[in-house]
């Protein structure tokens, strides 16, 4: 067995995670079902609930369709072609066609797929691009599907957009780069793989570029070994960064594809990475740890530099989310608690937040509001006044653990309230959208959220607690 997977077992021993996943999701040995290193947990106990428009669908003929039955996985459907593939997609959407309607905060509607689990999604206006364990990239535009492509391999654990171009961070530990059609804005060509091949080639004829890794087998150091985790950016764009189970951290110069520098970051997977606060590098991993990475010039380039560990802990990190308005860093753990520390403050820690039952698997910051969405099927959202963080709401539907978040704030506003729409995408292999107002008021229900009843009490919901 694999060192961090020793590791990773030992974390979970520490967390009881068989406990808080159990009642959650079965079994699955064929694949890990987290992007995060804690837990082999696969498919969920309960299936997601059904859309009147679900029925209208041939593909909602079973709850429980095998993967080959994706037209992705045609042989007969050739990328080649250029062509989006919608009329055979096996997604349903319910949302309503005029959204400008909802004037509440709460559920506007659901993307919903028959087979394989929502991974990572990245909003940009009013497209909308999720990843799943199928291997291809889904754009939606104005909440209808618009495009698609696909990659050769390597299910999709991270899409950041930069420009022009996605970034999309797969499972086989390659990155893959996208562009749009200068002719058909639906068609996206992809443009490159990182590494590249020249770099690969060339990098693999000295010896000295190879690394050993855990099974012990030499690969060359520009490439990662292990599932990519997560990818960010640099303030300025010009550095993408990802991160792996490999215990890595890459740097990529994104004008040439070219692989900086390899950082050998934890003693375990790093599950989440994060740029903010004038050039920092944030890293969480499973080895209970977040760090600090600084960047400094050397030469003609630069070169990252250990800073100091924000925290140590016995449970994985699970995320990371910076808010760059007002230098705040936010961490979830595995333990579904959410640590927070303030910039303008040295990095002095915050507080905790407590409002997950299960691990925290994704955070998302918006204006003064954060989101975090957990395995027990909910999204919590904070305000943030002043130093304290509010439970507004927590967002319910999910039937199974929100892996992955997307925030953008609406174009529109309504008498000077911030308004903002929410993506959160599912291990029940569904999409749904949120319009939050960040003048809602705490414990306010409206149509698809709930109070946050199963909290402390109000005092303790509103006034972050330090951690002990």
């Amino acid at each position: 067995m694999r060192n961090s997977r020793k590791s990773k077992m030992a974390t979970e021993e520490n967390c009881h995670p068989k406990q808080a996943f159990g009642n959650v999701l079965q079994s699955d040995p064929n694949e890990d079902e987290y992007s995060f290193r804690i837990s082999h947990t696969s498919e969920t106990s309960h299936l997601p609930p059904r859309l009147s428009s679900d029925y209208s669908s041939p593909l909602a003929t079973s709850p429980t369709r095998d993967s080959s039955a994706s037209p992705y996985l045609d042989p007969s459907w050739d990328q080649s072609h250029q062509t989006s593939p919608l009329s055979r997609s096996p997604w349903t959407s319910h949302v309503e066609n005029n959204s400008t309607n909802y004037s509440y905060t709460g559920l506007m509607g659901s993307l919903v797929r028959e087979e394989g689990h929502i991974y990572s999604l990245a909003a940009s206006g009013d497209l909308l691009y999720t990843g799943s364990d199928s291997k291809n990239i889904r754009v939606w535009k104005n909440h209808k599907e618009f495009s698609g492509f696909k990659s050769n391999s390597g299910l999709v654990k991270a899409i950041i957009l930069s420009g022009e171009r996605i970034f999309t961070g797969h499972q086989d530990g390659k990155i893959r780069v996208w562009k749009v059609s200068g002719k058909d804005s639906s068609v996206y060509n992809r443009i490159g793989t990182l590494p590249t091949l020249m770099a690969y080639i060339k990098t693999s004829m000295k010896p000295s570029n190879y690394i050993q890794t855990r099974r012990n087998r030499n690969t060359v150091w520009i490439k990662h070994f292990d599932a990519i985790s997560c990818l960010s950016m640099s303030e300025d764009q010009k550095l993408l960064y990802s991160a792996s189970w490999d215990k890595t951290i890459k740097v990529w110069r994104a004008s040439d594809s070219k692989c900086l520098e390899s950082i050998k970051a934890h003693d375990d997977a790093v599950n989440s990475i994060v740029v903010g606060f004038n050039g920092l590098l944030f890293s969480g991993s499973a080895d209970g740890t977040v760090k600090i990475w600084r960047k400094e010039s050397q030469g003609k380039g630069t070169k990252h530099f250990f800073s100091q560990t924000l925290l140590k802990q016995e449970c994985a990190v699970t995320a990371l989310a910076v808010d760059p308005s007002s230098n705040y860093l936010y961490c979830g753990s595995s333990d579904g608690l959410v640590n927070f520390w303030q910039g303008d403050k040295l990095l002095s820690h915050g507080g905790v937040l407590r409002g997950h039952k299960l691990a925290t698997l994704c955070l998302a910051a918006a204006g003064n509001l954060i989101f975090s969405g957990s395995a027990d099927n909910n999204i919590c959202v904070w305000k943030r006044d002043g130093g304290e963080h509010i439970c507004l709401s927590v967002l319910t539907g999910h039937s199974g653990p929100v892996k992955c978040l997307a925030v953008e704030e609406e174009q529109e506003q309504k008498g000077g309230d911030k308004q903002f729409i929410v993506y959160s995408g599912s291990l029940d292999k569904s999409v749904k959208i949120w319009r939050i107002s960040s003048q809602l008021v705490p414990n306010q229900a409206e149509v698809g959220t709930s109070p946050p009843q199963n909290f402390p009490s109000s005092n303790s919901c509103r006034v972050s607690q330090r951690r002990k």
